[in-house]
């Protein structure tokens, strides 16, 4: 099944191997065109039911995931996933999780993780990783 984003999708996010992961914030409304099929879901409290599969990472505001290992298994299930599906990475604004998620997944897809960071704000979002200890998780992150 070959079932990725149209490249036109708002909040995409290209990493070099080709594969094209959504990040969004959850508090703005779906944007139009297809739903996800997957989506990463970075929240410190359950986010509401979607009707495609989803994976929460309980991860509170402008911190860290709780459970370090439940957040890298769930980025290589995303990156993994990305190759033929459309993958949703989202936290509340879309910014600071959401951000430092992506900047694993390029790490995950060949991006060094000291450029990583520089990566996704490039490419996604000036705004993106808003913490100090958001970005040392990501320049110690290991693929």
């Amino acid at each position: 099944m070959n079932d990725t984003w149209d490249p036109s999708t708002p909040g995409l996010l290209a990493l070099p191997s080709g594969r094209l992961v959504r990040g969004r914030g959850l508090r703005d409304p779906l944007p139009p065109g297809q739903p996800p099929t997957f989506a990463l879901y970075l929240q410190g409290r359950q986010p509401p039911c979607v009707e495609w599969e989803s994976h929460w990472v309980r991860w509170p505001d402008f911190r860290l995931p709780t459970d370090r290992a439940d957040a890298r298994a769930a980025y290589r299930n995303a990156w993994r996933r990305a190759a033929d599906e459309r993958v949703e990475v989202a936290c509340t604004g879309g910014r600071g999780r959401t951000g430092t998620a992506l900047a694993c997944l390029a790490i995950l897809d060949g991006v060094p993780a000291g450029e990583a960071v520089a990566y996704v704000r490039a490419h996604y979002s000036s705004h993106a990783v808003e913490t100090p200890w958001q970005r040392r998780y990501v320049e110690r992150f290991r693929a």
